[in-house]
This record gives C-alpha cells, sequence and structure tokens, in this order.
C-alpha cells in the first residue's frame, strides 16, 4: 500500500509532466528576408517538438543555415537560415568608357554608363539587373564631333600606406560611394574606418593614416608588483573606459574594463582586464554589430535588406501601381532603425478628357491602377479605343474616343442618274443603283454601297457616250 507521501509525490510528478507537455508556442517569429512556409502562416499554436520552415523571400537565395526552427519549452530556436540578395555581377566592359554600378550589382539596382571625354553616352545609359540578368540596351560611347563630355563630379581613390581597401580597385569614385580601410598587421587605423566621395569631389571626413602600432614593452614593475597603463589590445570596436584611460599606475590585482563601440553590443568574453604580478591579462571581450531586427511590416510593398546589423540599410520597394510616400530608405543605427516605416499609395490617374463618347459603366474617383473606362456612342461612330485604363506611371492608357458621323458624299457621275433621296450624305452600308443618261452607256458597277470609312465601294462608275464607246469597241 502506498503511503500519503508516495500519492503526493506521483501526484506532484504528473501535474509537472503535464505542466511541460501543455508548453506551447505561439505564431512563429518574423525575420528580414525570410518568409515562412505558406502551409503554416495561417497557423496560431504549435505543440513542443513541432517543426516549421522558412523560405529565403524572393531575389534572395538561400546561402547556408538550416530552414527549419522547432518549438522547445514554449519558445522558439533561433533561425539560422542565411539569405543572400541575387546579383547579376560584371556588366562587361564599356569601349571608350567604364560602367558604375549602383550598388553591389542585386536584382532591381542599375548599372550607368559614364563615357571618357569627347565621347557621349547612346542610348538610354543604364541597364537594369532582373532576375535573367542585365536588362535593357547595351549602351555605347560614340564621339561628340570634338565637344567633350559633361565632367561628372567624382573622388580619385586615396592611397593609405599599409592599409587594405574594401571596395574594389576602381581609380575615380563617384558621388555617395564608400570605401572603408583596414591596416596590415603591425599597425592600427588613425581615423575613420569608412570614408565616403562628397558633392564637392573630397573624402568625407578625410581618409585615414595606418600607423606603426606600438612597440609591446613590459609594463614597468613596481615594489609590490603593480603595472603600467594597458597597452592598446587588437580587439576590434573595443575601447578602454573613459574613467581608465588617464590613469598611468596600476597596483597589482586592480581591474580596467572595456566597453564596444557605439552600434557594437558584448558578444561573449570578459570586459574586465587584471593587473598581475605587472603583467595585465588578455582582454576576452568580443563585439559585434548591433541588430535591428525588422524595419516594419509595408502595406502594398516590402524592405529590401543590405542586411539588419548595425551600418545596413532597407530600401522601401513599392508594389506594381503604387508609389513612396516618405523617406524609402531607413538606416540602422546604434538605436535601431531610424526615420519611420514609408507608405505605398495607390497612384491615381486624373479625371479622363471630355469626350462626346458615352461612358458604359459609371467608374466613380479616385481612378487608381488598372481601373477601366468603356465608352460607346449613341449617334455616330466611335473614333480610338473603346476602353481605356490608369497605367502604373499614373497616366491613362491612351486619351478618351469621340463619336462621329461618317457617310459618303453624293455619288455624283456625269451623264448618270439613281432613283431614291439625293442627301447631302449618305449612311454606312446603304446602297445605290446608278443608270446612265440616254446616249451613254455604264463602264464599272452600276450598284455601289457606303462604307463604314466613308467610301463608295467598290467605286464610282463613268458614264461615255455611246458613239465612244463603240469606237473603242
Amino acid at each position: 500500500m502506498r503511503t500519503v507521501g508516495q500519492n503526493i509525490l506521483l501526484l506532484s510528478c504528473a501535474l509537472f509532466a503535464s505542466a511541460q507537455l501543455g508548453k506551447k508556442c505561439s505564431a512563429p517569429l518574423k525575420y528580414p528576408t525570410t518568409t515562412l512556409d505558406p502551409k503554416f502562416i495561417s497557423m496560431q499554436s504549435f505543440n513542443s517538438g513541432d517543426k516549421v520552415f522558412y523560405r529565403c523571400e524572393e531575389d534572395f537565395t538561400r546561402s547556408g543555415g538550416s530552414s527549419s526552427v522547432s518549438c522547445e519549452d514554449g519558445k522558439w530556436s533561433k533561425l539560422t537560415l542565411k539569405c543572400e540578395k541575387q546579383t547579376c555581377g560584371n556588366a562587361g566592359d564599356l569601349p571608350n568608357g567604364h560602367f558604375v554600378y549602383e550598388r553591389e550589382t542585386y536584382i532591381g539596382e542599375r548599372v550607368y554608363a559614364r563615357c571618357n571625354k569627347g565621347y557621349v553616352v547612346k542610348g538610354t545609359g543604364f541597364m537594369t539587373c532582373k532576375k535573367s540578368g542585365w536588362s535593357g540596351e547595351f549602351p555605347s560611347c560614340v564621339e561628340r564631333d570634338g565637344v567633350p563630355s559633361p565632367v561628372e563630379t567624382t573622388c580619385s581613390t586615396p592611397s593609405v600606406d599599409n592599409s587594405v581597401q574594401n571596395g574594389g580597385d576602381v581609380v575615380v569614385r563617384r558621388v555617395g560611394d564608400s570605401l572603408s580601410f583596414t591596416c596590415r598587421q603591425g599597425f592600427q587605423l588613425d581615423g575613420a574606418m569608412q570614408i565616403t566621395c562628397g558633392p564637392d569631389g573630397q573624402w568625407q571626413p578625410r581618409p585615414p593614416r595606418c600607423l606603426p602600432s606600438p612597440v609591446k614593452t613590459e609594463a614597468p614593475r613596481s615594489t609590490d608588483g603593480g603595472c603600467g597603463a594597458p597597452e592598446p589590445v587588437k580587439v576590434s570596436h573595443v575601447n578602454l573606459v573613459d574613467r581608465f584611460a588617464a590613469m598611468k599606475e596600476f597596483s597589482s590585482g586592480d581591474k580596467v574594463y572595456y566597453a564596444c563601440d557605439v552600434g557594437y553590443v558584448a558578444a561573449g568574453g570578459s570586459r574586465i582586464r587584471r593587473c598581475s604580478n605587472g603583467i595585465w591579462t588578455k582582454l576576452t571581450l568580443k563585439c559585434e554589430r548591433k541588430l535591428c531586427g525588422h524595419a516594419g511590416e509595408i502595406k502594398n510593398g516590402r524592405f529590401m535588406y543590405s542586411g539588419i546589423e548595425f551600418g545596413d540599410t532597407a530600401t522601401a520597394k513599392c508594389n506594381e501601381g503604387f508609389q513612396i510616400i516618405g523617406k524609402a530608405t531607413r538606416n540602422c543605427l546604434a538605436n535601431g532603425w531610424d526615420g519611420r516605416v514609408p507608405v505605398c499609395e495607390a497612384v491615381v490617374c486624373p479625371e479622363p478628357k471630355v469626350t462626346n463618347a458615352i461612358r458604359r459603366d459609371v467608374q466613380e474617383p479616385p481612378y487608381t491602377y488598372r481601373t477601366a473606362i468603356r465608352y460607346e456612342c449613341h449617334v455616330g461612330t466611335l473614333v480610338g479605343p473603346y476602353e481605356i485604363w490608369c497605367t502604373k506611371n499614373g497616366t491613362w492608357s491612351s486619351s478618351p474616343p469621340a463619336c462621329r458621323e461618317i457617310g459618303c458624299p453624293p455619288p455624283n457621275v456625269d451623264h448618270a442618274y439613281w432613283m431614291g433621296a439625293h442627301k447631302k450624305m449618305h449612311e454606312p452600308m446603304e446602297t445605290i443603283s446608278i443608270e446612265c443618261s440616254r446616249g451613254y452607256a455604264m463602264r464599272g458597277p452600276n450598284s455601289i454601297s457606303c462604307s463604314r470609312e466613308g467610301k463608295w465601294l467598290p467605286r464610282l462608275p463613268q458614264c461615255v457616250p455611246y458613239r465612244s464607246n463603240w469606237r473603242r469597241g
């Protein structure tokens, strides 16, 4: 027989197991550049152990990681799927000029033709990266009859000794282009790591320098085994906390603290170094770029990401037939995405021009993208398209049609007459029989019809004298 204590223990275990089984997960998290598999989108609750799968968004391709996450004890595991933007790569060589790339040759971006002095661009001057590759007419540079081309503001690529330049080996850069630098081993960066070509043709801020790293010497030891000022560390984006920067002497056992640069967060290790018998311990702190996460949802549009970490950008792109209202680009800063989520507003066409044609379907404004208006005539013939529609550019596909009365003039033939009404205008499809006067013979058809284009068909006849007709006989 079980004791009361055993029963209580069993009941507690059962309740605990039940509670563990009952921990469910809510809807999976959203991750930039990815989308949840459609079969899981409508589900709001998942049991422990359930898996869901993600896909890369349109214009992105999988570059690594797992596409699934699991519900574990009421929480979703972290998604490791990596999605990279599809690129078009190099656009080729441009004789008598060169190509300037908008950014990284991702889908939707452009490459622009820049011609050498004395040459001008023939064609559109750019190509667009699409899924199928570079799209558009390949530009060319042609001579401009000796007249030099307008000079574009550019920045010469700076030379920084003992550095490694990230950003290619292009000799000149256009306004807005950026370069980043890192120093070779044994040297440290003095100045900004990244610079941008300004509208005045100068780099902003000024290019950095790579100075020799201080020679490591053993810190002076005091009689109690103390340390001098900590030597600089090579850990990226880590700096000594300000209150220790001016201190020159430390006792054995003293600690100093380090912090991550603005926009970076600790990703492991200790931020402390300790003075031990005249030597500073090794710094193990690691700093990574701060995550900004999702930049927001855009109705009738979406964000295109260069990344979701500090320094990255998210650029809004509206669906076809919508235009962006507000600033299109958001920047990932130390405190998150700057600015606000823009709005994608439907393109609206103006009121169509007034015409004497009658609308078949009464359509009230606003006239948004793909709105169609149909016309008809109660009197006369419709000239022009019977239907016009609002295009993605906010213009109508064509001017409205008009109603016109189309007919044939009286079929006046010398020495001939016809029976029936004599009118100023005969209606389309009307048929008339013509007879020649006495003494004249007919050449051509004696029955003619008025066409929809206002012409007598097959043609007007002729009436010639019998004698003339006999001689030619």
